[in-house]
């Protein structure tokens, strides 16, 4: 049965991305050769993200594969296109992810923040986060967890200073 994890970097005040999607804050973040990165994606099965997201991606990619040998899932209102080792869909992503747990052995990455992964943590589906801190306010932009319904205590795991970012993982909490 796979997991449901979130691995991502975000400011000091949380966000992943300033008001017009610009992450070179991120880019200048001194990570002194340390990357905890090749460990977690050679764990990924699936890539799941929005749109907005995918979009993102693929320019800073700048026609390098997307993670390529993993499955690729897209949440479009849209899009119904397919891509490489994967599909862009407007289905129910409760149902999409619940479906995907039960089939895939790995990790299903949660690419990105926003409505979909609030949609996640509404019905409990995140089974571990790894967020990275990167030392820079932004002040405004695009917050890892806007407002939502999800309130839950989680376990914390472990953290890694990385140069100047620090990471922190956590676990859902079993009841």
């Amino acid at each position: 049965m796979g997991k449901v994890v979130f691995y991502g970097a975000i400011s000091l005040d949380g966000y992943l991305a300033d008001d017009n999607d610009n992450l070179q804050w991120l880019f200048d973040t001194d990570l002194a050769g340390i990357s905890t990165y090749k460990d977690f994606e050679e764990k990924v099965a699936a890539v799941v993200m929005g749109r907005v997201t995918y979009d993102e991606v693929i320019g800073l990619l700048k026609g390098e594969p997307l993670y390529p040998k993993k499955q690729k899932i897209i949440f479009s209102r849209t899009r119904t296109d397919e891509i490489q080792e994967g599909y862009f869909t407007a289905q129910d992503p409760i149902k999409v992810i619940g479906d995907l747990k039960k089939q895939v052995h790995g990790y299903i990455w949660i690419v990105g923040g926003g409505k979909l992964l609030t949609h996640l943590m509404e019905a409990n589906l995140l089974d571990e986060y790894w967020i990275q801190i990167a030392p820079v306010l932004l002040g405004s932009g695009k917050r890892l967890f806007p407002k939502g319904d999800y309130q839950q205590r989680l376990t914390f795991v472990d953290s890694t200073t990385m140069g100047e970012m620090v990471e922190l993982h956590y676990r859902k909490k079993m009841e």
